[in-house]
């Protein structure tokens, strides 16, 4: 993934000695798959879990593991590896191990290494019982935190001793996304503000009865990561999801077509671009039962619709960049065509949501964009995450 920003990227992954280990090697992968040059640090209670070669087998790149091993040039160098990383990522952080930096220990490879990089340092703690909310390791990671570290987690949950707390390592994907967003917040679109709109709205009939579209939420939310990731400070306006908020993006939820105009009446005010990727009900009930309303025999239960607004009609901020999305099941282009003068769109992506295998809740997308101009631009089937990249890629030259 070329415009990730992980690709090409030195990485130094430090792992240090917790169960959790396992973990760390899933981590490996995924920065790899992502374009990353990972080179492994194992601190001597890492080996007690795990082997260096699973990291190598996965990175194909060499594995720290003796700060005097005469046979491994990073390990004799590691001055040069500490120079060269534009990020260090340790997980998991043992206890041990963040006394240890916070104190500047550097008697291993790990720790002299980190106390040798300008690079951003980002910290996955994950330990057991009450360690991590115990003073010592709180203050520790305060002093760590004030001198510009990162940390990510831990997590709630169940640990390997059958307690249940704060102490769990953070997911793989969490702790991409914060390395992600570390890395790429002095790109492109930093100083940049992005209102993203995602999901599907909900128009109720009754107090247990609405009616919505089967929208996932998964494109705007790919959208607002790519933003993210670009250095933009991203605010997405969220319809009803199953999906979890990404990390580093303030989310507002709303339900109906009406609270997502006001939302975004609110927030528009200050913003660059406005990306309109949810789908919004055009329909919704004149009036809402205050009861549930009952089936009953030989009775139909007529509704009578009423339009929603058209809420990119309402925005008052002249100088927005507008970016809308058709979602249509035929007549592709002509019907795109029609709605980005209608809604004096900037762009307008458009794509059919009939197939399944790039439709609602698909982790993938096939898109035209066309422009004012009526010009039309056919993209192939990508994942949503690359073409939110795509997306902003043509933003970006509105923009300037």
């Amino acid at each position: 993934m070329n415009n990730h920003p992980l690709n090409n990227k030195n990485v130094i992954l430090g792992v240090t000695g917790s169960i959790a280990c396992y973990k760390a090697i899933d981590l490996a992968s995924k920065l790899t798959q992502l374009g990353a040059k990972v080179d492994t640090i194992l601190t001597d209670s890492a080996q007690q879990f795990i082997n260096p070669i699973s990291f190598k087998s996965i990175t194909h790149r060499q594995v720290v593991t003796n700060l005097f091993d005469l046979d491994n040039e990073l390990a004799v160098n590691h001055v040069a590896m500490a120079e060269s990383a534009d990020c260090i990522i340790v997980a998991p952080a043992t206890a041990h191990t963040l006394a240890k930096i916070s104190h500047g220990i550097s008697d291993d490879p790990l720790g002299t290494t980190i106390l040798a990089t300008n690079a951003p340092v980002i910290l996955a703690p994950a330990m057991d019982g009450k360690m991590f909310e115990n003073p010592a390791t709180q203050e520790n990671l305060a002093q760590l935190i004030q001198r510009g570290f990162f940390v990510c987690g831990p997590e709630f949950g169940r640990m390997a001793s059958g307690l249940v707390g704060l102490g769990r390592l953070s997911n793989t994907q969490d702790i991409v996304q914060v390395t992600s967003m570390i890395l790429g917040k002095n790109s492109d679109y930093s100083q940049k503000k992005i209102l993203i709109t995602t999901g599907g709205t909900q128009e109720d009939l009754d107090p247990v009865r609405t009616i919505t579209n089967r929208s996932s939420g998964k494109m705007g939310f790919a959208i607002a990561e790519a933003a993210r990731d670009r250095g933009a400070e991203v605010t997405v306006i969220s319809a009803p999801t199953s999906l979890n908020n990404p990390i580093g993006i303030n989310v507002e939820k709303i339900k109906s077509a009406i609270d997502m105009q006001q939302s975004i009446e609110n927030h528009s005010i200050d913003c660059d671009v406005l990306i309109m990727a949810a789908a919004v009900g055009d329909w919704r009930a004149k009036t809402i039962a205050k009861t549930k309303t009952k089936k009953l025999k030989d009775q139909n239960w007529e509704i009578e619709l009423v339009k929603n607004p058209d809420i990119l009609s309402s925005i008052k901020n002249d100088s927005l960049i507008k970016v809308g999305f058709a979602a249509e099941t035929e007549n592709l282009v002509e019907n795109a065509k029609n709605k980005i003068t209608n809604k004096k769109l900037d762009l307008i992506v458009g794509n059919d949501v009939s197939r399944t295998d790039i439709g609602f809740n698909s982790d993938n997308n096939e898109v035209v964009i066309i422009n004012p101009y009526g010009e039309v631009e056919n993209l192939p089937k990508m994942s949503k995450y690359e073409l939110a990249h795509e997306i902003l890629d043509r933003v970006q030259t509105l923009l300037n």
